[in-house]
């Protein structure tokens, strides 16, 4: 008898346990998404970011709350941004822009986790990290090679265009990744290609038009856009201005050949924001971002958009197609 009241007791405690754990509530992630552009412009990867959490088992407005912050391209609002994010103890910061964001953010704290998401330079020769193996502080993530990727984009742009001989490169001027590309970069490029580049800058909205009609006067056969925030947010109307100008034009983005650019190459963007995902679930699971190696881009996609071939009146050799990761008709 005495054995029988020991197990209904034994076994209502443990029950009893289980109930109040299943009450326990359970803890729901804060992230800070801080970004230089405005929201429009970053719906894309907003979503495909929301997505990748996701695949992971973190569904916004259930197990985590992502706090949005938009500078819209000024960015002296950054380290105020920061701060409201900080304020909001925020678990994680995904830094959703490049170097001024990164650097703004790690100035204002060197404690709350930042996750880079592919944009920006080489963070060691920047001074954001100590190395990729072993980042040490705050920051950890997606490093893009992006820039260094000019070369092969100049490379694939001369294959598409067979008679391709000047190329127009339109650029962010108060981009430093940006100035290094265009400086360093695509000039060595171009010299091994036999192409004769002309550099044309950005520093507003308004000077796309002013740009594109300065370009025409030179009469290059191609187009080069350079990335940064800038460009992103006026994806469309250079994709526009190109077709307009009849230039086949290369981009580091899907995005623009999606806006209607000709073509692009560059990081798989789904494949990076996974790689965030992979990041964040790291970190809330425990890890410390100074433990965490940086990672660069190990999937590229080659994108042509045929529309805007047609609309050009240019044709994409069928050996390029077949190599295409993604192909618009």
């Amino acid at each position: 008898m005495v054995e029988k009241i020991v197990c209904l007791l034994a076994t209502f405690f443990l029950a009893t346990i289980s109930v109040a754990q299943a009450q326990q509530p359970t803890k729901v992630a804060r992230i800070g998404y801080l970004s230089s552009n405005e929201q429009a412009s970053d719906v894309i990867r907003v979503e495909a970011t929301r997505l990748a959490l996701r695949e992971r088992g973190y569904i916004e407005g259930q197990n985590i709350v992502i706090e949005y912050r938009y500078a819209e391209r000024k960015r002296d609002r950054l380290p105020e941004l920061t701060t409201e994010l900080v304020k909001l103890k925020v678990d994680i910061i995904l830094a959703a822009s490049g170097d001024a964001l990164l650097r703004a953010a790690r100035n204002v704290t060197k404690t709350v986790p930042i996750v880079m998401m592919g944009a920006g330079s080489d963070p060691v020769a920047a001074g954001l990290i100590e190395s990729l193996a072993r980042p040490g502080g705050n920051v950890t993530g997606i490093t893009n090679l992006g820039r260094d990727l000019g070369g092969k984009r100049l490379e694939l742009l001369k294959e598409a265009i067979p008679k391709l001989t000047r190329v127009a490169v339109l650029y962010e001027a108060a981009s430093p990744p940006s100035l290094i590309e265009v400086k360093e970069i695509l000039p060595v490029a171009a010299r091994a290609l036999k192409l004769t580049i002309q550099s044309w800058e950005i520093r507003s909205a308004d000077d796309f038009e002013k740009a594109f009609a300065a370009i025409a006067k030179s009469r290059p056969n191609g187009l080069y856009v350079s990335g940064g925030a800038l460009m992103n947010s006026n994806r469309k109307q250079v994709a526009d201005l190109a077709v307009k100008s009849r230039l086949p034009s290369m981009y580091g983005s899907r995005d623009a050949v999606e806006a209607g650019g000709l073509m692009s190459y560059g990081a798989d963007e789904a494949d990076i924001y996974r790689r965030v995902a992979y990041y964040v679930d790291r970190i809330l699971k425990g890890t410390k971002p100074a433990d965490l190696p940086v990672e660069q881009p190990t999937k590229f996609e080659l994108v042509f958009n045929l529309k805007t071939a047609k609309q050009i009146g240019v044709t994409i050799p069928q050996s390029l197609l077949y190599r295409a990761d993604k192909v618009l008709r």
